[in-house]
């Protein structure tokens, strides 16, 4: 977490992560070497050294020095503060920061894979403590760009790795309690809306996969045909796919949208389309955000408790700045956690 400065790029500023590149170690490994820290073997200290002289990489020492004190600031790297799910994490690690005396900048990457880059390697994380990051475009081939210099606490499902600490929530178990309770309140045909197309990994993969999981536990065979593939996850999204679904031919009677804002955008285009929620078709919501409750009729959603994921988030970032083991005991290896969701029943879906 170190700004640097070019000796021979001109007005390229030469970062850790291309040393790093260059050197072909982790960027962990760079800073140890440029720290003079023990432990860094004659030969990989060699190659650092070789690679820092041939990109012409520069430590700034006030950075350096920033880093080895402390600024009492915290960074919370998110795809959009437009979505309620990421509006309401921020405000939650905000509140637990404050509690143990921190402060939050809150960066949003803006579904941009350089976004997510720069939040990880730009030079403002050398104004910061530690990162708490919520990646939407990096994947599971990006693990070692998570492999930073300074505390970092990974949140949600795009990228798994055993070297940082990981706070997770239960998106599969929500998906599949949310579909089966739609087949156990008597639904037959069960549409999910807000599939990504291609997805291994990440909120919109897993869920996916706990509706499948579902169905194929309650002997319901799988339709393609009621699969609503739809990149982004805005209301409008939720409209346009629901019409496209209805004015196929297709209906569902019952519906599972991958979250709340998809799920809102849903129940509005069946309404245009003089259907009853949930007479004609029930729907379910992911994320239980402040305004489901307030939708005519309320949406019944899966929560995936973000009060938790705030809090343990906050704490393991605070206890690594902190020089102490992340959570209870003496270990200092990387955790890994999931929280626990619910299903919060409401008037989009019929009762069981």
């Amino acid at each position: 977490m170190v700004k640097k400065t070019s000796a021979k790029g001109g007005d390229h500023v030469v970062t850790m992560r291309e040393v790093a590149k260059a050197a072909g170690v982790s960027i962990k490994t760079v800073s140890n070497v440029v720290n003079d820290y023990q432990f860094v073997s004659d030969a990989t200290r060699q190659k650092v050294h070789r690679a820092i002289d041939e990109l012409g990489y520069v430590m700034n020492v006030s950075a350096r020095n920033l880093r080895r004190g402390r600024s009492g600031i915290i960074a919370l790297a998110i795809p959009d503060l437009q979505l309620p799910y990421f509006a309401q994490l921020s405000s939650l690690v905000i509140t637990e920061a404050k509690k143990v005396g921190l402060r939050v900048i809150v960066e949003p990457t803006l579904y941009s894979r350089e976004g997510e880059l720069d939040a990880l390697h730009g030079t403002q994380t050398a104004m910061v403590d530690g990162l708490i990051y919520s990646p939407l475009e990096l994947g599971p081939d990006d693990a070692a760009e998570v492999d930073v210099d300074y505390p970092l606490v990974l949140i949600g499902e795009r990228i798994f790795t055993d070297t940082v600490d990981h706070i997770a929530t239960e998106n599969v178990e929500g998906a599949k309690h949310a579909t089966s309770y739609l087949l156990q309140s008597g639904c037959k045909r069960v549409a999910v809306v807000g599939v990504h197309e291609g997805e291994k990994v990440g909120s919109a993969a897993l869920r996916f996969r706990g509706y499948r999981e579902a169905l194929e536990e309650a002997g319901v065979p799988f339709d393609p045909s009621l699969v609503v593939p739809m990149k982004m996850w805005h209301r409008v999204d939720g409209v346009n796919a629901m019409n496209a679904l209805l004015d196929s031919g297709v209906r569902p009677d019952g519906v599972v949208a991958l979250n709340d804002m998809l799920a809102s955008g849903v129940m509005h285009s069946i309404q245009m389309h003089d259907l009853r929620i949930p007479e004609d078709i029930s729907v379910i919501g992911f994320d239980n955000s402040d305004d489901s409750q307030y939708l005519s009729p309320s949406l019944t959603s899966i929560a995936p408790n973000l009060e938790a994921v705030a809090r343990l988030s906050v704490r393991v970032l605070k206890n690594r700045i902190d020089g102490l083991p992340p959570l209870d005991g003496d270990s200092t290896a990387p955790v890994f956690r999931k929280v626990s969701s619910s299903l919060v029943v409401r008037n989009s879906t019929r009762r069981i």
